[in-house]
């Protein structure tokens, strides 16, 4: 039988006024801090999105993250940190690129692999000889890690392979009676999840897209490779998040439809009336520019957009949270639009494509 505990939420309130030393002493950080401290599971806000954390260096703790999210264990984590100086705690070399990468984009959306050292929980890192580790940029993040006073583990703060949570309502609707405790800090910023570089390879690889671009780290360090398997998937053991299995995903069936936009237009329209052909309710993931269009259509029971198609800071922010409104709306079969995989369009089109499950027609 499932084991139930009682998920206490904490508010924290007025963060972009107070400093982390401030919101370090707050009640709420403090009691959040003592249940990590006690190898507890808290959800807490970052600049990305939600997190599901645990003391790093436990793996009786960590354990407790892979049953509240379902999640396999053979999916590394990332360890956040809230100063460099705990980085000796869980890596045991800093090449001289990640030095520059983290003086470029810490704290901030970008996680770098790094070896790791044996204090690090075998658990966190899906049995490798490297670790994931980043400084977010969210004060409530930063002081709670600093009050817990040891480095946290944290994946997204959901069930696994469901749409990742960018405000504590999305973590509660998941996690209820799974975790011991949810901070909430308000909604998140960038809406996706960070960057995965790894550095201990020549050029460095990129495991995973996110809120720091391709072409932002390259003027930083040079060259930087794309590992293909973030996009088709991996039969080995992944070696950063994201990199294995559907992720992100509503619980309606969802496709995603490429091409020139008329012939886009015409293709989703024939998926959404064959799909209500056979009874299924049906939604269309739009932007901005075709929103009141799919709006008049027919066949389309539920349309929202993402944003704006020149806006895709926008898009990135709202898109997990547009997906989980599919699920509030019962919608069945979602089609989508595609984006151009320039900048963060990448980090966009790889959530998408994880979404869909693969799912994609060219028109």
């Amino acid at each position: 039988m499932e084991q139930k505990v009682v998920t206490k939420v904490w508010t924290v309130d007025n963060i972009v006024e107070n400093a982390v030393e401030k919101i370090q002493s707050c009640t709420q950080i403090v009691d959040a801090a003592r249940l990590l401290r006690d190898r507890a599971v808290v959800a807490f806000p970052t600049e990305t999105v939600y997190g599901l954390g645990a003391n790093a260096l436990s793996n009786e703790a960590v354990e407790k993250i892979f049953a509240a999210k379902g999640r396999p264990s053979d999916n590394p984590l990332i360890v956040h940190i809230a100063k460099k100086e705990q980085l000796s705690t869980v890596a045991s070399e800093i090449p001289e690129k990640a030095e520059k990468l983290m003086d470029a984009f810490w704290p901030g959306p970008l996680t770098i692999i790094l070896p790791r050292t044996d204090e690090v929980a075998s658990l966190v890192t899906a049995g490798l000889d490297s670790v994931g580790v980043r400084m977010p940029d969210h004060p409530i993040a930063l002081a709670l890690i600093a009050e817990a006073g040891v480095p946290i583990a944290a994946p997204s703060a959901n069930r696994s392979g469901r749409p990742s949570p960018t405000t504590a309502a999305h973590v509660l609707a998941d996690l209820d009676g799974r975790v011991a405790g949810i901070v909430d800090g308000g909604a998140t910023g960038v809406g996706l999840e960070s960057t995965v570089i790894d550095v201990t390879v020549e050029p460095p690889v990129i495991l995973r897209p996110g809120g720091i671009t391709r072409e932002e780290m390259e003027a930083v360090i040079g060259p930087v490779a794309l590992d293909p398997s973030f996009q088709a998937g991996a039969t080995e053991t992944p070696r950063a998040p994201g990199m294995k299995y559907t992720h992100y995903a509503p619980e309606g069936e969802m496709w995603l439809v490429a091409g020139e936009a008329k012939r886009v237009w015409d293709k989703m329209a024939a998926m959404l009336r064959e799909a209500k052909q056979h009874g299924r309710k049906t939604g269309v993931l739009a932007t901005e520019e075709t929103f009141e269009a799919w709006r008049a259509h027919p066949d389309a029971d539920v349309v929202l957009s993402v944003g704006s198609r020149s806006d895709l800071g926008e898009v990135a922010h709202q898109l997990y949270a547009v997906l989980r409104d599919f699920d509030a709306h019962h919608v069945q079969f979602i089609v989508g639009e595609t984006f151009s995989r320039e900048g963060l369009g990448m980090a966009v089109m790889n959530r998408l494509e994880k979404a869909a499950g693969g799912r994609i027609e060219q028109a």
